[in-house]
């Protein structure tokens, strides 16, 4: 039932589709839109300025910072697109697969809301909390498209709860701990070739590519992990950081359901094995453990600059296993081997008066997609980032804040063939990409 194993593991292969929305914004399936401030910078100094409270995201430790009690609300605008220019798809026996073979976004927008609150306790200890969307994404293509053996519609959502603490024993040095408690939704599809399956049976009257199924994945779970990280700051106006993101497993439960053609193969491959029946399944995803440092340095009155390096532990995608209440169902085994990827940016900040300031920024993203393994569910590349915002704080216990960030991403391309694993009767597939992202984010901070 490789149709089916193929959308369980694609929950995991979430890790192929909501870094995020439509197409990933951060390398993966990351989403770093946490923070209207430091996306005018390009996420430059996201480790260690500690500006507000959106940054305890990044490091922990940016908790110890913020004084009095805040709440912070941040909305983010996620444009991507990724165009399908060209595909072509043959079944294992040589058919040609019919439909179409472009569109002009299969990615879709999305609006990411990130919630942010601080309390001073004392002159040592701060408490925060979080609720942010750390990973997910959302890609939709025809249903009638050559590549619709491998994916029609996928979509993975988290909700990540930060209940987090710090502490500034001196006033140069400040230590964050938080949990993380995560929740993990998916939702996948894609058609099925019963006529490939069917003649590879030996099932009188299959014809390859024309009588199509559909299987339908839902799934979800909760996981638990933390954060750690520390600033340091050797001297006014210069400050050092380290936060860090541990992993956190998921073990998926969920329902595939399956609509058979309407030329009755399916229905006969169904009677003969056992397979093709609905029925529970899971699946594992673990969301990887990632490592950042930063430096920001205030230049003079006015001017600042920073810097972030993080690296991201891909390398945790491997192998997707998929295990079936089906007794007729062998596990299911993808293999994927990404790999570990890093982000790096430098950014600057001009302040012409106290109540304004003016951010600018550039990052390098990469990829953690090895070409060979690349899927239609999330066609990424490398990524090259151009960022500006402004802060504006009228009064204060009130701050605006606005970043807009335009990705460039490298085009990309899908090259699958029958002989990997789990694609004999998924097709083989030659699509190429056009992709880009647009952001747009806007927060509000109020002290009280």
């Amino acid at each position: 039932m490789r149709q089916s194993q193929s959308v369980l593991a694609a929950v995991l292969l979430a890790g192929s589709v909501f870094g995020a929305v439509g197409e990933t914004e951060a390398a993966g399936f990351a989403l770093k839109e946490q923070s209207a401030t430091a996306l005018g910078n390009a996420f430059a100094g996201a480790t260690a300025a500690a500006e507000d409270p959106s940054f305890m995201f990044f490091n922990p430790a940016a908790l110890g910072y913020q004084d009095g009690a805040q709440v912070q609300l941040v909305l983010s605008r996620i444009a991507p697109r990724a165009r399908l220019e060209d595909a072509r798809a043959t079944t294992v026996s040589g058919t040609p697969v019919g439909g179409r073979t472009s569109k002009g976004d299969i990615a879709a927008d999305e609006t990411v809301p990130a919630f942010y609150t601080t309390y001073a306790l004392d002159e040592v200890w701060r408490f925060g909390l979080a609720l942010t969307v750390p990973f997910g994404l959302e890609t939709n293509y025809p249903d009638n498209w050559v590549g619709r053996y491998h994916a029609i519609d996928s979509k993975l959502l988290t909700v990540n709860i930060a209940p987090t603490v710090a502490a500034r024993p001196l006033p140069w040095l400040s230590l964050g701990l938080g949990a993380q408690i995560q929740y993990v939704e998916a939702k996948l599809t894609n058609a099925v070739d019963f006529g490939s399956i069917g003649a590879a049976a030996g099932i009188p009257g299959s014809v390859p590519a024309a009588q199509d199924g559909r299987s339908r994945l839902e799934g979800n779970d909760w996981g638990y992990g933390f954060t750690l990280g520390a600033i340091l700051e050797p001297r006014k106006g210069t400050r050092l950081g380290i936060g860090y993101r541990s992993e956190i497993e998921h073990n998926l439960r969920g329902d595939v359901d399956f609509t058979l053609d309407s030329a009755g193969i399916g229905a006969a491959l169904s009677a003969a094995t056992g397979r093709f029946v609905d029925t529970g399944a899971s699946a594992r995803l673990t969301t990887p453990q990632s490592v950042a440092f930063g430096i920001y340095q205030e230049v003079d009155a006015q001017w600042a600059v920073m810097a972030d390096v993080m690296y991201t532990d891909w390398n945790v995608f491997d192998e997707l296993r998929v295990e079936f209440d089906n007794p007729s169902e062998a596990d299911s085994v993808t293999e994927e081997e990404w790999k570990g990827s890093w982000f790096y940016a430098v950014g600057a900040t001009y302040r012409p008066r106290e109540d304004l300031v003016f951010r600018f920024g550039v990052a390098y993203d990469e990829t953690p997609i090895r070409t060979r393994y690349r899927t239609p569910r999330i066609p990424g590349n490398d990524r090259f980032w151009l960022a500006a915002g402004l802060t504006w704080t009228p009064s204060s216990w009130f701050e605006l804040s606005i970043g807009y960030t335009h990705i460039f991403v490298d085009d990309s391309e899908v090259r699958l063939d029958t002989a990997g694993a789990g694609n004999t009767f998924r097709a083989e597939l030659d699509a190429s990409y056009e992709n880009s992202i647009d952001i747009l984010t806007l927060s509000a901070d109020i002290r009280f």
